[in-house]
């Protein structure tokens, strides 16, 4: 029976309710951890000697195959990727220089960065301005590239409870690479919380919401998301801004909590260009690891 409910929760975990505590979005950012209940369940069946019980974790097994098994699958890199970083600095780094290098280090073509300060802007920018002449900031979001920035603006994404005028977490830049303009939108979703009443996550679906609408409205057909999304990418609530931007990037690419990595809230995303692959980088100073992606063209 145990095997039974592990391979319906895995395979329909979208029809688990998501009103209230929002179990549904719970299940979705851990799912791929679901695939561990797989030897407990055989091991319990083992001790008890049921060969049926045995036979019947093949049925999880299928379940987290079909949902979370294309990520195991290698994905391949070519001359025309772009290469994409995504960092959430942490607005408490004290190793600055450190997370700036580290970031020069992975010879992305874009890097997108989150909690970054006015204030330190700076100390990063110097370690990263001879490699990415090219540099915007808007609130606490910014982006690095090897390509021109031919205009930036703020994206509001603010929810309607937020009533701080400086939170500001969304830009649009429109880089010029030689393939042409991409639209490049560099994001941070509220933060979730896990309490007594279950997962508070209000602000942070409305923001997906808002930032949906701001990709779907988007006329430069190339759009490239770049964000800590505070999703996971099977979490429902993503669903606004998947409906505009995908990835079949190869790889779990668990990104946080950087000292033990168990989801990868972290994302990079694409409209008309393919994401092939997500790795994590070294970790910084962040309670984020960086990510890097390769986007096919």
């Amino acid at each position: 029976m145990g095997a039974v409910l592990l391979a319906l929760l895995v395979g329909f975990h979208r029809l688990v309710p998501n009103a209230g505590p929002r179990l549904g979005s719970l299940i979705e950012a851990f799912l791929p951890w679901f695939g561990l209940g797989v030897p407990l369940l055989l091991l319990a069946a083992l001790l008890a000697k049921s060969r049926i019980a045995a036979a019947v974790t093949v049925l999880p097994v299928l379940a987290w195959a079909v949902v979370c098994g294309g990520k195991l699958v290698p994905g391949s890199d070519s001359p025309r990727d772009l290469t994409v970083v995504q960092h959430n600095l942490s607005d408490v780094n004290s190793d600055r220089t450190g997370t700036a290098r580290a970031l020069l280090d992975a010879g992305a073509d874009l890097i997108g960065v989150e909690e970054l300060l006015p204030a330190v802007t700076e100390e990063y920018d110097a370690v990263l301005r001879d490699v990415y002449p090219h540099h915007a900031t808007h609130g606490t979001v910014g982006l690095w590239s090897r390509f021109p920035i031919i205009e930036s603006q703020l994206v509001g994404i603010r929810p309607s409870t937020v009533d701080d005028p400086f939170w500001n977490r969304g830009m649009r830049a429109v880089v010029e690479t030689p393939i042409g303009q991409i639209a490049v939108y560099v994001a941070h979703l509220p933060s979730m919380r896990l309490g007594q009443g279950g997962f508070a996550s209000e602000r942070r679906d409305e923001s997906a919401i808002l930032l949906g609408k701001r990709l779907a409205a988007e006329p430069i057909d190339r759009v490239i998301l770049i964000g800590d999304l505070n999703s996971t990418l099977e979490d429902r609530a993503l669903k606004p801004v998947k409906d505009v931007v995908s990835t079949t990037g190869r790889g779990f690419a668990f990104s946080w909590p950087a000292r033990l990595p168990v989801a990868r809230i972290d994302q990079v995303m694409a409209r008309s260009l393919t994401v092939t692959r997500v790795w994590t980088l070294d970790r910084t100073g962040s309670d984020h690891l960086p990510i890097a992606a390769r986007l096919r063209y």
